[in-house]
């Protein structure tokens, strides 16, 4: 095979990014190990183990149970699944905003829960009062996103903890992508802020580890039991995973990398991005363009679809809100010299898109 894999140098909406060096190096070592088969693999197992302590302490959880998924949906997925295996009616619901990431579809689909979805604020978060007139003696799970994909807001997750536990449902807090800069800011996010239930929480993100590496934690082991099914033919007795052959090297690689970074090295990175996010809004805004105020480091700016198309056509990585705004993540790999040829693409494709606009319309 000759493919080799694309470069990161203009990839600024994706929400994974280049493996730090010793994350890149564990995965390797561990590419061929099983850690759905712990009693064949026991160091995989153990090292699963380590990322999931390591990932509660990130998340303000001292004792947390879970493990390494393959990524934020399979997490989002298994906590529904979660919640309605706690419910005690026949068809439970979930209620979420409209922020909340595709998954929870995907998730209704496959569990057969209905999902009732909310209006956020002005601000992208979840609206509060509409979540309380929602919820019922039939919800089995209120979401809050920590880091929201289009816009990289963070919901009000200790009033969204309230607001479960006036119903006894459990909350979900997907911070997949915020949850690795969002312990160096002021939000209130994690399980030491807020009656957190459950949690998507993704190394292979800002976390810098190898893909696949997502994660799920739950506040005690009670929760992932209710994921357990039996497994005869092997050493260990039940299974909570979604999938059971894993590969070894996300578990690995996550280990790595937050052994490397945490916390230093990711409030380093946080800096970096977030400062990255702040310079490309304000360049994008003296433009004219309408910006929405980067709260984490995601950009999301109104810029005309002739000028989108000829950015990528430059060969610029890019995608859209739902709304139809350009959309940059300023991930670990997008530097500054990266973004500055980019505003000047953004400069010389705009008098070209411009000219060729008005001919087209002479």
């Amino acid at each position: 095979m000759r493919a080799e894999p694309q470069s990161f140098d203009r990839v600024l909406s994706s929400m994974c990014t280049e493996p730090h060096p010793a994350a890149r190096e564990a995965a390797e070592r561990f590419l061929a190990t099983n850690p759905g088969d712990p009693g064949t693999y026991p160091t995989v197992a153990d090292l699963e183990d380590d990322a999931v302590s390591l990932l509660g302490e990130i998340a303000g959880l001292d004792e947390p149970a879970g493990y390494v998924a393959s990524g934020g949906t399979e997490a989002n997925v298994q906590a529904v699944r979660i919640a309605r295996e706690r419910a005690e009616n026949g068809r439970p619901t979930v209620v979420l905003p409209e922020s909340a990431h595709f998954s929870f579809q995907k998730a209704a689909d496959l569990l057969d829960v209905e999902l009732r979805v909310v209006p956020t604020t002005d601000d992208g978060r979840a609206d509060l009062e509409a979540v309380r007139a929602c919820v019922n003696e039939d919800t089995a799970a209120v979401v809050g996103v920590a880091g929201s994909t289009e816009y990289g807001r963070v919901d009000p997750i200790p009033e969204l903890g309230e607001i479960a536990d006036s119903v006894d449902a459990l909350l979900h807090v997907d911070a997949a992508w915020g949850g690795f800069v969002l312990p160096f800011t002021d939000y209130e996010w994690h399980f030491g802020h807020a009656p957190v239930d459950t949690m998507a929480i993704d190394p292979h993100k800002m976390g810098q580890a190898a893909v696949p590496a997502g994660g799920l934690l739950a506040r005690s082991s009670d929760l992932l039991d209710e994921l357990a099914v039996e497994t005869p033919y092997l050493e260990s007795t039940s299974q909570a995973t979604l999938t059971g052959t894993r590969s070894g090297a996300g578990v690995a690689s996550a280990v790595a990398a937050i052994e490397e970074l945490w916390p230093d090295g990711y409030r380093d990175q946080y800096v970096r991005s977030q400062n990255n996010a702040k310079w490309l809004a304000s360049k994008l805004e003296s433009r004219g363009y309408d910006v929405v105020e980067p709260a984490l480091p995601l950009v999301a700016a109104s810029v005309p679809t002739p000028l989108f198309e000829a950015l990528r056509d430059e060969g610029w990585r890019l995608s859209r809100t739902g709304d139809g705004e350009l959309r940059v993540v300023c991930m670990p790999h997008v530097t500054r010299d990266g973004l500055e040829s980019f505003v000047a693409d953004v400069d010389r494709l705009e008098t070209r898109v411009g000219l060729e606009v008005a001919g087209a319309s002479e």
